[in-house]
């Protein structure tokens, strides 16, 4: 995310191909742990890129019979209306919140600071679940940013975080391994384990998301680095771990601390790093998978123009290329008009800077409580508070503006039910309702 903010919001409806982005108006803004510290300002391109599919629905074909409308009972639901309930409060700077989905019921939320508090029933424990303050950097987009628990974990008690860390004079994101002390359900501190660390050449941009897909593998979001406009272009280089969606095998029995799995998509390409699944991305908070169909959403906070929201479908194989910093959303960025989007993957939705400053992306809803929030995408802005649903209808994506809230939401959550939460980022979080259920 952007504790910050370089970005902004909608009041268009696009159509690209098959794919439908239906917006809606503005209005008060609101401010973040994925801000842009650099400040920098570039200008904001107007160009589409070349090679930009038509924004009109594709015409049927000559000798086609009539478009008539569509039956009723063929017409995609209406839109909830949804409501927040505050479920839990006196947290400082939450920044991510997960289940371990062991039967437990229990809640995770992590604090940027470097804590990790738990909660059972509601009610916090009395001491933290786990603190690793003496050795994350925090704060800014800096901190203790993501927890992951493995499908084992009622029986191996390891879990992994990510945080950013200053060795000797430089800043570093570190994905570590923690288990509990023995008898007690508390992370044991001393017990880390370095999975995977690699440098940051400025303070921001550095993801932070971490998540075990369906495949049981180890995801991680990283940032391009930081500064403004991606100055390294770390987005689009394959020997950098910057600016990707890495994929790794954490559950390796050798002596080394992950394995990349063989059917990694650039594993045996020179030209990239077989961690990387995917690249071209700028500041991926956050990612999440849909439990039901394992299919990935992508949140990438935009540069000074436009926030996107990326699809990645279960049965991919990997390699995708969602355009950064040639493309920022649906536009040329670098350069600033006539760029090729060639072999992208271009974003199922965007807004722009009338509409918010620093895109937060959530999860699929697929609990059981809220029926009319079935397979709705949640996602937010952290800057303006604004809340949108998105869903795919008929092989056409559209999204729609369900709550304009005063929130500075700073990530989201999902139980083991299913059930999806709002974090705001001074410090409460909140089930997202449905507000006539019936």
């Amino acid at each position: 995310m952007k504790i910050q903010a370089s970005c902004r919001f909608w009041k268009i409806c696009v159509l690209i191909g098959a794919v439908l982005v239906t917006a809606c108006t503005p209005s008060a803004p609101a401010t973040s742990p994925q801000p842009d510290e650099s400040g920098a300002a570039a200008s904001t391109p107007t160009t589409a890129p070349a090679n930009t599919p038509a924004s009109t629905p594709t015409p049927a074909p000559e000798g086609s019979a009539p478009q008539t409308s569509t039956p009723e009972s063929q017409l995609p639901p209406s839109w909830p209306d949804i409501t927040l309930v505050e479920t839990l409060s006196g947290l400082r700077n939450p920044v991510d919140l997960a289940s371990a989905r062991d039967g437990s019921g229990r809640l995770y939320v992590v604090e940027q600071i470097g804590l990790v508090q738990e909660f059972s029933n509601g009610v916090q424990g009395q001491s933290p679940f786990m603190d690793i303050r003496d050795r994350v950097s925090c704060c800014g987009e800096r901190g203790l940013l993501g927890i992951a628990f493995p499908p084992d974990f009622a029986g191996s008690r390891v879990l992994y975080v990510n945080y950013t860390t200053t060795l000797p004079g430089t800043l570093h994101t570190r994905v570590s391994r923690f288990r509990l002390r023995t008898g007690v359900h508390q992370v044991d501190p001393d017990s880390e384990e370095i999975i995977l660390q690699f440098s940051q050449p400025w303070r921001n941009h550095n993801g932070g998301q971490i998540a075990f897909g369906p495949d049981g593998n180890l995801w991680i979001g990283t940032g391009d680095g930081g500064s403004g406009g991606d100055p390294q272009d770390n987005g689009q280089k394959g020997q950098t771990l910057l600016g990707k969606l890495l994929r790794i095998d954490v559950a390796s029995t050798t002596d080394a601390p992950y394995t990349v799995p063989a059917d990694n998509p650039f594993v045996g390409n020179d030209e990239f790093l077989d961690e990387i699944w995917a690249y071209g991305l700028r500041n991926p908070w956050r990612f999440s998978f849909d439990r039901a169909t394992g299919d990935i959403y992508i949140a990438d906070v935009g540069q000074n123009a436009w926030e996107e929201v990326n699809f990645q479908p279960a049965n991919s194989p990997g390699g995708e290329n969602y355009g950064w910093r040639i493309t920022e959303g649906l536009h040329c960025y670098n350069p600033s008009s006539g760029c090729s989007i060639a072999g992208q993957t271009l974003p199922v939705a965007e807004y722009d800077r009338a509409n918010g400053l620093s895109i937060t992306g959530g999860y699929v809803y697929r609990g059981q409580d809220q029926p009319s929030l079935q397979g709705i995408y949640f996602y937010a802005d952290y800057v303006t508070g604004r809340i949108w649903g998105l869903r795919s209808v008929n092989g056409l994506w559209e999204t729609k503006l369900l709550l304009d809230s005063t929130h500075s939401v700073s990530s989201f959550g999902e139980d083991e039910a299913g059930n999806l939460y709002l974090l705001d980022y001074s410090g409460t979080i909140f089930q997202i309702q449905a507000a006539n259920q019936n």
